[in-house]
């Protein structure tokens, strides 16, 4: 079975396309017409304006998302899987979550937070292993209309303490610990550490999963088996879903920014429901049935997006993977995709090009004729891992969906549809209906001029709003403002520049501010050096991105260190453990160099742009240094660059 919403072919796109400019209200409540609504739409579709910024959506409809993601399936298609989950270790038991199974643990686990005081607008803070309970508690806070905060079990006790400081969370889901590859993560004792000087969280509920022996504190830690006995012992089933705005908040989700704070992005329930829904159907084609597996890690939006809410909304089958693509070998992702028939196949460059580096040996004796579509996300693919997977992995037969979209936006962007619109290998092509994409020079130009080849080079923003636009970073719209509506008027700026060819098609060529993109994780190079400054020996540093073969871009980091190094390094490795201890190990430099000085001009403003292109290789063409404080200093730091 098809939507009825889902683009079929070209022509389809276009006349699509060409309704959601001319009509946008029009199209979006049609699309709307195909979900459950508590209120139906009426009204004004849309109110917005990217000054204040203020966006609205179905402003006067009603609804629970998770009505949308369960109840409508029950009748059809309860006995259908929701959830398939393999474990870390592939000799463990996987487990299978129907549509039925799925809501009566969501019903279940909302009673529990019901019960410990959890009310619509709360801030539930969720630490968890890619486990299905993870699921269920995203889901449950849903149903009973608190707002949830994923965090990526990679953060640090530090990150944790000040998301939840800026969510003012009063409550926290997590487990004893976490398996991932080769590591036990102690996720409870990570949370004790965050909780030191915590005056709002009230309760910590605690799923076992590692069995690592925690400390359980009377009167605030409670274990989730206990809780659910309790509701159980009651004979609790149902739960009633909380009535909700389409404009109320659903979730925050921290991202980093070019400022040392992380932002909590704030998407709302209606139009975040509708635009996942309507990406995840036409992008990847999904047939009813289809086994869809996202590879990414539900702390991200990726996960949010297109291993939950876009696949469950629509009736689908989504994979849930607890461990890494290299465990127990380099072949895992290969035997998933051959052990469950996987039809839809979506992860990063980073992890193609990490497995591209094993050879062809580990996908021989996995069998991938059940692939249909192949996605990548979260950074530009380049062109050699963009036809080795077209190659090896589907064998010259599935169609690769090149996704670009953010944590702002909630949902897909610019991709091409699976064998409905045209693929370019390394571009991420067309705008889907809805998205209105242009490229503007420094000034907030709009480009028209093309260079001989018919290609236009620029900053990527967008002119009119879509359903799952950002609606705010929580608790400082400011922020939210000057962040993304205040670089050029009246638009949505990405932070990312872009080609455009002649046939409309876009390629992302990264980031043009002070962000990083490393293995698809955006990182804020100001936060990175407000953990390294941290270090007791640390003067000052500067951080910036340069070319990795396998994350896309790597972090280098220059640093001035005061006193006597000792071993330079052993006080790398003190460094590296101080920004783990900070932020988390996903924004570790992979090189420091010691430098006497940094390029300042007179004012007092490092020049990023030149200590760029010294990690970049590129040591001659700096351009005008006479200018800098100090000029000596660039000669002494392009001598000491690391190879």
């Amino acid at each position: 079975m098809s939507y009825p919403y889902q683009i079929k072919s070209m022509e389809e796109y276009q006349d699509a396309y060409r309704l959601s400019i001319e009509q946008p209200e029009l199209f979006w409540a049609n699309i709307a017409s195909h979900f459950k609504w508590k209120k139906a739409p009426y009204g004004k579709v849309l109110n917005w304006n990217f000054e204040e910024p203020k966006i609205e959506w179905f402003k006067n409809a009603t609804l629970n998302i998770t009505e949308n993601c369960l109840d409508r399936h029950l009748a059809e298609y309860g006995d259908m899987p929701a959830i398939i989950w393999e474990p870390n270790d592939p000799e463990d038991n996987h487990r299978i979550l129907t549509y039925r199974k799925l809501y009566d643990k969501v019903c279940q686990f909302a009673h529990v937070l019901k019960n410990n005081g959890v009310k619509k607008g709360d801030r539930v803070c969720i630490y968890m292993g890619m486990i299905p309970e993870l699921a269920v508690a995203v889901l449950a806070c849903a149903r009973i209309g608190a707002i949830h905060s994923v965090i990526f079990g990679g953060f640090s006790a530090q990150a944790i303490a000040d998301r939840l400081y800026d969510a003012q969370a009063t409550f926290i889901i997590t487990c004893d610990g976490a398996y991932r590859g080769q590591k036990d993560i102690p996720l409870k004792s990570v949370i004790d550490d965050a909780l030191i000087g915590n005056r709002t969280v009230q309760k910590v509920i605690v799923c076992t999963r590692t069995r690592t022996p925690v400390s359980m504190i009377k009167g605030r830690d409670l274990w989730w088996d206990d809780e659910i006995h309790k509701v159980e012992t009651l004979g609790l089933h149902d739960f009633p879903a909380e009535e909700m705005s389409a404009e109320d908040p659903l979730f925050i989700l921290y991202t980093s920014g070019s400022t040392g704070k992380p932002k909590g992005v704030v998407h709302a329930c209606g139009g975040y429901m509708l635009y996942t829904n309507y990406s995840f159907v036409n992008v990847f084609q999904y047939q009813r049935g289809d086994i869809h597996f996202c590879t990414a890690d539900i702390g991200w939006i990726t996960g949010h997006s297109y291993i939950l809410y876009g696949p469950l909304s629509a009736g689908a089958t989504t994979l849930i993977f607890e461990g890494v693509p290299t465990f127990p070998d380099a072949g895992r992702f290969w035997s998933i995709v051959d052990k469950y028939r996987v039809n839809i196949l979506y992860t990063a460059p980073t992890a193609i090009r990490s497995l591209m580096g094993f050879g062809l040996g580990p996908i021989q004796n996995h069998d991938l004729s059940s692939l249909k579509v192949l996605g990548t996300v979260g950074e530009p693919i380049n062109e050699e891992a963009w036809h080795w997977y077209h190659q090896h992995i589907g064998k010259g037969r599935c169609p690769i969906v090149d996704t670009w979209w953010q944590t702002e936006t909630g949902g897909i962007l610019i991709s091409n549809m699976a064998g409905v619109t045209p693929e370019k290998a390394s571009w991420a092509t067309l705008p889907l209906p809805g998205v209105q994409p242009i490229l503007v020079d420094e000034q907030g130009k709009e480009i028209t001029e093309s260079d001989d080849d018919g290609i236009q080079k620029g900053n990527l923003c967008i002119k009119f709003p879509w359903p799952s636009i950002l609606r705010t970073t929580y608790g400082d719209h400011e922020r939210c403002r000057t962040n993304y509506f205040a670089t050029y008027d009246h638009l949505y700026f990405t932070g990312d520049g872009a080609l455009k060819d002649a046939d409309g098609n876009f390629r992302i060529t990264g980031r043009v501010d002070d962000v990083l993109n490393v293995s698809g994780h955006r990182i804020g190079t100001a936060e990175v050096e407000n953990a390294i400054n941290m270090h007791a020996g640390v003067v000052e540093s500067a951080v910036v991105g340069y070319p990795h073969d396998i994350k896309g871009q790597g972090i280098y980091a220059y640093i001035i260190y005061q006193g006597n190094h000792g071993d330079e390094n052993l006080t790398r490795q003190d460094i590296l453990q101080t920004v783990t201890r900070m932020i988390g190990p996903i924004a570790k430099p992979d090189k420091i160099q010691f430098v006497q000085g940094l390029p300042k001009t007179r004012s007092g403003k490092i020049m990023r742009r030149i200590l760029r292109k010294i990690a970049e290789g590129e040591t001659e063409n700096l351009g005008d240094i006479t200018t800098l404080l100090d000029p000596h200093v660039v000669e002494e730091i392009k001598n000491g660059r690391l190879v």
